[in-house]
């Protein structure tokens, strides 16, 4: 099997949203995304119930089908972190968009070329776009946190597709897709 990674997600975790107390009055909260051996995070933002990340991680897509896990905690100093609650972030629909290759370069600027709806297979808490913009496929998420009282995390998912890439094809055999 081809252990070239098909592609590059950017996931711009943007903000948290009336996340779970955990300390006196507020919590430490911090974003831990986890894709099959890489695991990232971002900064801990102290004292905010509504934190502001604007952080960019990137992680290599190997398999589309390893889910996405994004895990809130909130940082102790002299203890255990405290989850927060958790998400998987459902990707195959934005692969798919991919997938349509040369014939988004026809679409105007800021044109939505799939909408996602809430379900049970994901975590959306509201509509999601994935949208055309300056040649780039971009999805604006909000995310419902699971295990947790409250809460939800904003985050935007951006492919890129460099040297080493296998790439996203409509067909499964491989092949070369025009990169985003």
């Amino acid at each position: 099997m081809d252990q070239r990674p098909l592609g590059l997600l950017t996931i711009h975790v943007k903000k948290g949203i009336n996340l779970a107390i955990r300390d006196h009055k507020s919590s430490d909260p911090y974003v831990v995304i986890t894709v099959a051996d890489q695991t990232l995070k971002t900064r801990v933002i102290k004292k905010n119930c509504n934190p502001v990340w604007n952080e960019e991680m990137t992680v290599a897509i190997k398999d589309p089908n390893v889910p996405i896990r994004l895990t809130v905690f909130d940082w102790d100093k002299f203890t255990g972190d405290d989850k927060m609650g958790d998400a998987n972030v459902e990707i195959q629909p934005y692969l798919e968009a991919l997938k349509m290759g040369m014939e988004l370069l026809r679409l105007p600027n800021g044109c939505a070329i799939k909408r996602v709806q809430p379900s049970r297979q994901n975590c959306l808490s509201d509509e999601s776009s994935i949208v055309w913009n300056n040649g780039k496929i971009t999805q604006d998420m909000i995310l419902r946190l699971n295990n947790v009282e409250c809460g939800e995390i904003e985050i935007m998912l951006e492919w890129h597709e460099g040297a080493g890439c296998r790439g996203v094809t409509s067909s499964s055999k491989g092949g070369v897709s025009s990169s985003t």
